[in-house]
């Protein structure tokens, strides 16, 4: 109980707290895309709710990414911590695709979209496929974006199906995918849990795969190649 009286109290407040310095930025005219403040401030976030429920983490394979290059990180998504630790764990500017019902939880959602986070309504599948276009322009822009590959949360802790749209994304943008494992997460807060456990979780970024020259066809054939990296990396099947 305590620990989720604790854990409910950090999410709110670290939620509020960010969330409010955001959207003043935002106000004050501080742009989207590749911005310090920004990238400072949701860092901050995941680390102050790391500190609050006693997440340490490890990132292994940073070092196989270029300085500067932005990619598609296409991970894995076992518990509420993984958004914390990748916030944390990938370098450069990095931005969630996210589904368009987030936009409602308070401060989240509207710190979020001020972030320039990208907004895909899965429900309507040509606007999910046009915004994930637009997205692929703001990437070729200098951000790079994280998704999860399956979509939702593991309920068990293994790997689900992919869906298509990481990998349209980073072919229209024609930009590297980034197969990343979160291992460890999902024993400190399964999905359906409010009592995260302390410990440690370890983020593994795989080797970059290339889409240069790739066409929309292309796309199960990247999937493919991504969930067996994954796999290599950590991940459950």
């Amino acid at each position: 109980m305590i620990l989720a009286l604790r854990y409910i109290a950090a999410t709110v407040c670290h939620t509020v707290w960010t969330g409010t310095r955001i959207l003043l930025a935002s106000a004050a005219g501080i742009r989207q895309g590749p911005n310090k403040v920004y990238d400072r401030l949701q860092r901050d976030y995941g680390q102050g709710l790391m500190r609050a429920t006693g997440i340490e983490l490890v990132v292994e394979g940073a070092d196989q990414l270029l300085p500067g290059e932005s990619v598609v990180f296409v991970s894995n998504h076992l518990s509420w911590i993984d958004i914390w630790v990748l916030l944390v764990g990938l370098p450069g500017t990095v931005r969630f695709v996210f589904k368009k019902e987030l936009r409602r939880v308070p401060f989240l959602g509207a710190s979020a979209h001020a972030m320039g986070h990208i907004e895909i309504d899965r429900a309507n599948r040509t606007s999910a496929f046009a915004a994930y276009h637009q997205a692929a322009g703001q990437i070729r822009g200098g951000t790079s974006a994280i998704v999860f590959a399956e979509g939702t949360r593991s309920r068990t802790g293994r790997l689900l199906p992919f869906k298509k749209g990481p990998f349209v994304l980073a072919i229209a943008a024609q930009v590297p995918v980034v197969p990343v494992c979160v291992v460890g997460a999902y024993e400190l807060l399964p999905s359906g849990s409010i009592s995260p456990k302390p410990g440690r979780v370890t983020v593994r970024i795989g080797r970059p795969i290339a889409t240069a020259g790739y066409s929309y066809e292309a796309r199960d054939e990247l999937a493919a190649r991504a969930r067996q990296a994954m796999l290599a990396l950590g991940a459950v099947e």
